[in-house]
């Protein structure tokens, strides 16, 4: 694979979210060969089995998901799991026949919050990650305390061990990708 697709998504939707500047900070420095497009999730409704049409939010995140290689998630902790934005997000994809928009592809997984910098909640994703199929990078793995000066009051990553840190885990996920599609 020539340029390898990666799609981010956030699981805050706070407009100076820290977890987004992980993932702008990605995209603006992803290493060559990577190309990093951000999924909008502030309209994504809620999943429901119910709902037979698909909203434009939700047509718009699948058709992301089936032009993406790789996935970036920005993981927020909420109450010691992920965020709410994010597992919806996952969940309306999973739906579709054969889990086809997920599985087998390689996932790399940041978190900016409180404390131990959303580990926990990482850990959860990468439970559920088993199910989806999705393969976790597994080293680097990116936590950073929100809360300790790395970044702005707009949420930009200003932490230069972080920023050396995400371009890291940003070649390991290419080398994976690579490795998985082999």
């Amino acid at each position: 694979m020539s340029t390898l697709k990666v799609l981010g998504i956030c699981g805050s939707l706070r407009r100076a979210s820290t977890n987004m500047g992980l993932l702008r900070y990605a995209k603006a420095h992803a290493p060559a060969g990577i190309q990093i497009e951000i999924a909008d999730l502030g309209q994504l409704p809620f999943y429901n089995a119910d709902i037979s049409e698909k909203p434009a939010a939700v047509q718009q995140l699948l058709a992301q998901l089936a032009s993406a290689d790789a996935l970036l998630l920005a993981c927020p902790e909420y109450n010691y799991s992920m965020a709410p934005a994010l597992k919806n997000a996952l969940d309306w994809a999973s739906r579709e026949p054969d889990n086809a928009l997920l599985a087998g592809k390689a996932v790399a997984i940041v978190g900016a919050g409180g404390g131990m910098g959303t580990s926990r909640a990482q850990y959860h994703l990468r439970q559920t990650c088993v199910y989806l199929d999705l393969h976790p990078l597994n080293r680097p793995e990116v936590f950073a305390n929100a809360f300790a000066g790395g970044f702005d009051a707009e949420g930009n990553l200003t932490d230069e061990r972080l920023q050396g840190l995400v371009v890291q885990q940003l070649q390991a996920l290419q080398a994976w990708a690579s490795q998985l599609s082999a």
